[in-house]
């Protein structure tokens, strides 16, 4: 779970054509997610106390959608620290992360071995996971704040569907590309609804705490529902579900307001725009 993508920012937009490679906005970003992994930890916002006795982090959007995981092989993208894919594990899969950041990657085999738990963990660009991870498995899984990380959604399909079994399970619940065409205090919109130019953003902090010595530029790309949709469906995957929610299970953007436990709107935008969606996603 990467959440937000846009802590607090200035922000520009890059032609794809001046883009050049992506190695360099992908290094600048595990830059600054190997700085976000050591405050999130220590945050109230994933409340990691409380996780080890025992509490879920888990939302109940993707625990009332993806059955019953015992003994399931799991591969789970972009997690961060590792908290959901422990979550997992604790539930009886067999839990395989990934994720960008070392720093990210270290704390979550730290906490790994503290719970007595049995993940693995691998850090690498979520796109070369297939290079790095030699197994299939029975269910891919992301959350919240990935993809947008991402500039071509099709290289990330393609490895999703190299990864799972047949029969196999895709889930994804992601952030709305409703929710990142506006600005950070959600007054206008500042960014295209489709996937047409790198977003670079000059960060100070991070969304467990606004005020952290966190700063750098990072660079993400908005993908349409389309977009997301036709990249599963053309590696081969089988849409089984498409749902959307009017609200975040995590009060990760400004301007939100808390209108049902664990639910929150966007002020003087309640239940007025989809903040969530989630896809089912299956190979024959």
């Amino acid at each position: 779970m990467d959440y937000s993508k846009h802590p607090v920012q200035t922000g520009c937009l890059l032609n794809f054509n001046i883009m050049g490679n992506y190695d360099q906005y992908f290094e600048a970003n595990r830059e600054l997610w190997n700085q976000r992994a050591i405050v999130h930890k220590s945050s109230d916002f994933y409340n990691l106390a409380g996780f080890k006795a025992g509490e879920t982090v888990l939302t109940p959007i993707e625990l009332n959608e993806i059955d019953d995981v015992k003994d399931k092989k799991m591969l789970h993208l972009q997690c961060h620290f590792g908290m959901d894919s422990l979550d997992w594990a604790r539930r009886g899969a067999l839990v395989t992360g990934v994720d960008l950041s070392d720093t990210a990657i270290n704390e979550a085999r730290i906490l790994n071995k503290e719970l007595g738990l049995t993940a693995e963990f691998v850090c690498c660009n979520v796109l070369d996971t297939a290079d790095h991870v030699k197994s299939q498995f029975d269910i891919v899984f992301t959350s919240y704040g990935t993809i947008g990380w991402l500039p071509d959604l099709k290289p990330w399909a393609n490895m999703i569907a190299r990864m799972l079994k047949r029969g196999g399970l895709f889930y994804i619940a992601e952030f709305h590309p409703v929710v990142w065409m506006f600005d950070d205090e959600f007054t206008h919109i500042k960014y295209a609804y489709e996937n047409k130019e790198v977003i670079v953003t000059e960060n100070q902090g991070t969304y467990t705490d606004r005020n952290a010595d966190i700063r750098g530029k990072e660079y993400s790309w908005n993908h349409s529902i389309s977009e997301v949709l036709n990249a599963l469906i053309g590696s081969g995957l089988t849409i089984e579900s498409f749902n959307e929610f009017m609200y975040s299970p995590y009060p990760c953007f400004q301007q939100v307001i808390e209108f049902e436990k664990g639910k929150w709107h966007i002020k003087g935008m309640e239940g007025k725009i989809p903040m969530v969606y989630s896809i089912r996603a299956v190979k024959q």
